[in-house]
């Protein structure tokens, strides 16, 4: 059965209790928050509100004591390192760095500014940190678990559709990834065969659909980078014209009009990664604060695109959702 509630994983239970150092906060001055977003700033507004409360939480008011310089790269990563360039020499404080891209722009652009993540699927896998209990360096932050929970999203798709025996992934690229291999060692194991697919932007969807069709697919796992976020809606309408149940990595995407969405709470990481920025700020090292992981994991149904597939949820997955969309 799926823990659709929260759990505390690993290192990302102990406490953020590093002491205050040299650099403590100055009462009077104003930090300056260097934001990198994959997406667009408009298809990130919920998870830019949910960081911004958690930092008034703590005491942080905005054009008091705290600035955003929020930067967005509209779903092209590659603009990702001349944002952080363009940052450091508005000699910000902190980056904050949602996703896996932004970090590792960020990471090579300094070695010394902090860099605080969000949801990066697998920040050690990455290389972005030395470890999750003692991450070293100048970055640290949360996880989203990204490749961890592709087992869970392909249980929780197979048993709405359990005849299905052939699902289509898509990706951003068709090399091997932690997200792959993840989902290939479950589907081997539910006796699933696999059609990955890569698109590497909308313009490439159309393509990628067309292929899952005729490869008589009977559902479909989307994997959840920027570019993917960014153009939710349409993904969740190419995967009910191609008449496929389709499972997604946040509830923003069903939200969107997506049919089902298993993982970790985006608004939840951003929330708590409001804790981290407050220590560094006050003079925590990042070399200090281990990894946390997530402690909120959401399976969120939307029952009009279900009706829209001709597709019943079975009572037991809508009895464990976290939240059902009529």
């Amino acid at each position: 059965m799926i823990d659709r509630r929260s759990f505390i994983a690993g290192s990302g239970a102990v406490l953020l209790t590093a002491p205050l150092g040299a650099e403590a906060q100055q009462p009077g001055k104003v930090y300056r928050i260097g934001w990198m977003i994959g997406s667009s700033v408009s298809a990130s507004a919920p998870l830019i509100d949910a960081f911004k409360q958690g930092m008034r939480e703590l005491g942080w008011v905005e054009g008091k004591n705290i600035e955003y310089e929020i930067r967005a790269a509209e779903g092209k990563l590659e603009r990702l390192p001349a944002i952080a360039a363009d940052l450091l020499r508005l000699k910000i404080d902190l980056f904050l760095t949602p996703t896996t891209a932004a970090t590792r722009a960020a990471r090579n652009a300094t070695t010394t500014i902090p860099i605080v993540m969000v949801i990066p699927s697998d920040p050690l896998g990455a290389g972005l940190v030395d470890s999750l209990a003692r991450p070293g360096g100048n970055v640290t932050g949360l996880s989203g678990m990204g490749m961890e929970i592709g087992s869970k999203q392909l249980q929780i798709l197979k048993e709405t559709v359990p005849p299905a025996s052939r699902v289509s992934v898509l990706l951003t690229t068709s090399g091997p990834n932690a997200v792959r291999v993840e989902l290939e060692r479950a589907a081997k194991a539910l006796g699933i065969q696999l059609q990955v697919l890569a698109a590497r932007g909308p313009e490439e969807f159309d393509g990628a659909f067309s292929a899952m069709i005729r490869g008589r697919s009977q559902g479909l796992i989307i994997d959840s980078p920027p570019v993917y976020f960014l153009h939710r809606k349409q993904l969740a309408e190419l995967a009910v014209k191609a008449r496929l149940p389709a499972m997604f990595g946040s509830r923003e995407y069903a939200e969107a009009g997506g049919l089902m969405a298993y993982g970790a709470s985006f608004a939840d990481n951003h929330r708590r990664a409001a804790v981290y920025v407050d220590k560094i700020l006050k003079g925590a090292k990042p070399a200090d604060l281990p990894v946390e992981q997530p402690t909120k994991f959401e399976l969120v149904i939307n029952l009009k695109t279900a009706k829209a597939l001709g597709l019943t949820i079975p009572p037991s997955l809508l009895g464990r959702a976290d939240e059902v969309i009529q």
